[in-house]
């Protein structure tokens, strides 16, 4: 069958793909640089298609509320929205993963703190790795550094998600929200029956179907011991979503003397820089990380040992770069090169960030 190739928005393409990957919902508010899903999602109607809710909720709080019904139901449901509505969200996020849902949330950055600016940002890394919500969660933390991504990482996403019962994250930058490029859509895949979803989600509560008793949703325990074996069991989980999920892309690292860490736009940017630093003579590789969370710290480790130093590459003053250097613990020199406000820099700042380490 002959593949359907589009020219869209990053924005554009997390819509799409939602629709056609059989989601039953989304709730979302409006806010730059991410406006286009919810744009595109009323665009589409898919209510009239598919049968997938889509609603603008009156609020960040509201939508993830939202999100959290529905998940509890056993749905493929979604939110989207960018720094500061993701900031209003959090409590929601803690309570999705203290109850074990299943969901999707995309943070499309821009520069902060508070209200900032609408232009692109890597910012939110440690609200998103480190846990922006309270108590000890994580979320499964996917960064597309293309359109194409984009339109990939909703189905893998809402895979990931439902395989552990866990939120997982879309974390791109403005960059690629708002980038225009050739992608490839993905196959309509049919939205699951109310039967089928009663099949594969037996913790969801579906009230009383058929006088079976309905399940309790809450991430609540007031009986501390529970509540320890409750994380012990959260904790359990995390580790195997670390052994089994690291995903990471690697472009010229064989014979490389340096190494560029980088995600999102900036790895697009490194990239070129690679390129550039090759032609004046020096050896660097890029290694991207694609899971935020789980990190690949091996990967990472495994190149301390080889190489002269890293420089790591963000929109932000320093924040993946902190889990650069627990993975190298002190094997190699680890720089940071940073542009803050929304600003993006070009290839050649970081040729000349790299040429200041092999000095």
């Amino acid at each position: 069958m002959e593949k359907e190739v589009v020219l869209m928005k990053g924005n554009e393409a997390i819509a799409h793909a939602a629709v056609r990957c059989g989601a039953d919902g989304y709730f979302g508010y409006p806010i730059t640089p991410q406006s286009e899903i919810l744009e595109t999602l009323a665009e589409l109607k898919p209510w009239e298609t598919t049968g997938m809710v889509v609603l603008q909720a009156e609020s960040e709080v509201a939508a993830i509320n939202m999100v959290y019904g529905g998940a509890g139901s056993g749905k493929m449901v979604m939110t989207s929205s960018s720094s500061p509505g993701v900031s209003l969200k959090q409590e929601g996020i803690s309570y999705i993963a203290g109850s074990e849902l299943p969901c999707l949330i995309v943070n499309v950055m821009r520069g902060g703190p508070g209200l900032g600016t609408i232009q692109p940002s890597q910012a939110d890394y440690f609200q998103t790795v480190k846990g922006g919500g309270h108590g000890d969660y994580r979320l499964i933390a996917l960064a597309p550094n293309s359109v194409q991504e984009m339109a990939d990482f909703v189905s893998l996403a809402f895979e990931l998600a439902f395989k552990y019962r866990n939120p997982a994250i879309i974390l791109a930058d403005g960059v690629i929200g708002q980038m225009m490029e050739k992608v490839v859509l993905p196959p309509f895949k049919p939205r699951r029956t109310d039967a089928q979803v009663m099949e594969q989600c037996p913790w969801a509560s579906f009230g009383r179907v058929g006088g079976r008793k309905p399940n309790i949703i809450t991430s609540l325990e007031m009986n501390p011991e529970l509540m320890e074996q409750n994380n012990l069991r959260f904790q359990e989980k995390y580790r195997r979503i670390e052994e089994n999920e690291v995903r990471y892309e690697e472009i010229g690292c064989a014979d490389a003397d340096y190494l560029i860490v980088a995600f999102g736009s900036m790895a697009r940017i490194g990239q070129k820089a690679m390129e550039l630093a090759r032609e004046a003579g020096i050896k660097v590789g890029i290694l991207r990380p694609i899971t935020l969370w789980p990190f690949p710290q091996k990967a990472i480790a495994h190149y301390a040992d080889k190489v002269k130093g890293m420089l790591v590459t963000e929109l932000n003053a320093g924040q993946m770069v902190e889990d650069v250097r627990l993975a190298v613990n002190g094997k190699v020199p680890v720089e940071h090169f940073g542009r803050l406000g929304g600003v993006v820099p070009d290839p050649d700042e970081i040729v000349e960030a790299l040429k200041a380490i092999v000095q």
